[in-house]
């Protein structure tokens, strides 16, 4: 029997991220998320943190490193936002919000998680992108080139780490049925799902069991790839 991870979710008290931490931590890791506001969902350790605040940042990790009994093995940088819009009428503090909680906050935690990685000679980094960024999305510059961005850190991290036992993968969500989604129109949901070879939207565990497999030994020779769960949406891209 495997030893239990210490695994850091971000983000990990709504919608996908949630499902991560709780297929974690129904493997028997230990896991603690991290949210904004508020209190965990019953059952998961959480911590406040504001990612777009280093310092925030740093006393998160702190917390959960108390709570996991040792640094994070597993970081799964998951918090994200939108704020959608046209480009043209698009304002800079819509961009570069988006920007500083989707891309720039990931990196916080990366670099604050890869310290202790990096002594241990060994660490899982799973970054959660989405197809948009990686075949655009109509009103969506700004998330786009956020999710876009996570490609080149892990590729980047990969180069610079992956001598070291760490991995750093992007994993690209497609439609996942959330609160998100469920509030779409009817109508929208029949345009979406038939522009889905699958013919369906996925459940958000589908996301989870390819990012708990990237954080296992099995995938120990994976690193810098970028894998989609999208029912074959974002084909070519």
């Amino acid at each position: 029997m495997t030893e239990p991870r210490r695994v850091l979710v971000t983000g990990g008290n709504r919608g996908i991220g949630l499902a991560i931490a709780t297929a974690f931590r129904d493997a028997g890791d230990k896991v603690v998320i991290t949210h904004r506001s508020g209190t965990p969902p019953e059952g998961l350790d959480g911590v406040i943190c504001e990612v777009t605040d280093t310092a925030s940042v740093d006393a998160a990790f702190t917390a959960a490193e108390k709570l996991l009994g040792g640094p994070v093995e597993v970081l799964v940088a998951n918090a994200g936002v939108t704020r959608d819009g046209l480009l043209m009428r698009m304002p800079d503090d819509d961009f570069e919000g988006v920007i500083d909680t989707n891309l720039t906050g990931a990196f916080r935690c990366v670099r604050r998680a890869s310290k202790a990685m990096i002594k241990a000679r060994h660490g899982r980094i799973i970054l959660i992108s989405s197809v948009v960024g990686l075949a655009g999305g109509a009103g969506q510059v700004n998330y786009a080139a956020s999710k876009a961005g996570l490609v080149g850190l892990a590729r980047s991290v990969t180069r610079e780490l992956g001598g070291r036992g760490i991995t750093a993968n992007v994993v690209a969500p497609g439609f996942i049925v959330t609160d998100m989604t469920e509030e779409l129109p009817d109508a929208r949901k029949v345009e979406i799902v038939k522009s889905i070879p699958a013919g369906r939207m996925a459940q958000p565990g589908e996301v989870a069991d390819v990012v708990r497999f990237l954080a296992t030994d099995a995938a120990g020779y994976i690193s810098g790839a970028v894998i989609p769960v999208d029912g074959g949406l974002g084909m070519g891209h």
